[in-house]
């Protein structure tokens, strides 16, 4: 089995045409299918069905196709390791993060980071919290920023870099829009506005209601956070909101309140393999994650 191989044969699983697959190549359409037939003669299966002009993916294709892929990641890694080896400043970090800390927590990291190592690129992508993790299994990236840190997962390990507060975004002619301060238990009557089920910010904000003994009344969900901002400014409830969403700026027509006695918080924090190693340009971000933070909070204090 050749690399070319496995290259030609994701292409084609991708494009689910051989002709396109061809084209993206820049190779004649004879040799890609002839490097198919080898590929499947040689491991004695079909890879594809043909379905007229089109071609699809058996069942067998389908996980050949998996381990291809992290094959041809860790091929990748080992070219990319060779070069990071020599000039770490100079590498490429992958690294995926939660949509929360798109707009002010990575950014500000990365910024940093470029002031000391100007060459230094990123290749960033935003997912789910399970997607987050399952992506650092995987090899997809090999580091996540993700809140809160994962306690159970064996495949990973995780890093603490700050405790970040959860605050309540009213709407600004709430009766308890006035206030400098709010128990949560003051809120267990009022509408609230949050995220589906099943994500995980959710399952800390019903948390925390329930140790106090109280179901929150959810008035409406939102897809994502800026849906929960528009749905506060509409006057439609409140919402649970991590603190750092909010730090450029207020949406219109609303007020942010801190939570006290007892406070919210979540842990935010970076994921990386627990049985493979960074390469060197990702493992430099990985402690200086760890560095920015500290003095960032010693900084606040």
């Amino acid at each position: 089995m050749e690399i070319r191989q496995m290259r030609y044969f994701m292409e084609v699983a991708k494009r689910e045409h051989v002709t396109e697959a061809a084209k993206a190549l820049h190779v004649a359409q004879s040799s890609v299918s002839r490097q198919l037939i080898n590929l499947e003669s040689e491991l004695g299966v079909d890879l594809f069905v043909h379905e007229g002009r089109r071609v699809k993916l058996t069942p067998i294709g389908r996980i050949f196709l998996e381990r291809v892929e992290q094959a041809m990641n860790m091929i990748h890694e080992a070219e990319r390791g060779v070069k990071e080896y020599l000039e770490p400043e100079k590498g490429t970090v992958r690294i995926a993060f939660p949509i929360s800390m798109a707009a002010h927590v990575l950014p500000t990291a990365i910024f940093a980071f470029r002031q000391q190592y100007p060459e230094a690129k990123f290749q960033m992508r935003q997912g789910l919290y399970q997607d987050l993790i399952d992506g650092v299994i995987s090899g997809d990236f090999n580091l996540a920023l993700i809140a809160p840190v994962p306690e159970e997962e064996t495949r990973i390990k995780g890093k603490v870099l700050f405790t970040e507060n959860i605050v309540a975004l009213l709407p600004v002619q709430h009766p308890l829009a006035n206030r400098p301060s709010l128990q949560l238990q003051e809120l267990k009557d009022v509408p609230m506005v949050t995220l589906p089920e099943g994500t995980i910010f959710r399952k800390l904000v019903l948390r925390a209601c329930l140790k106090l003994g109280f179901a929150p009344v959810i008035a409406f969900e939102g897809d994502d956070i800026d849906a929960l901002k528009g749905l506060v400014s509409a006057g439609l409830g409140y919402a649970l909101m991590p603190e750092v969403t909010l730090m450029d700026s207020l949406p219109r027509a609303t007020v942010k309140i801190p939570v006290v006695n007892p406070g919210v918080t979540r842990t935010i924090g970076v994921i990386c393999p627990a049985h493979r190693k960074l390469l060197p340009t990702e493992e430099l971000f990985y402690n200086f994650l760890s560095e920015f933070y500290s003095k960032e909070h010693d900084r606040r204090e």
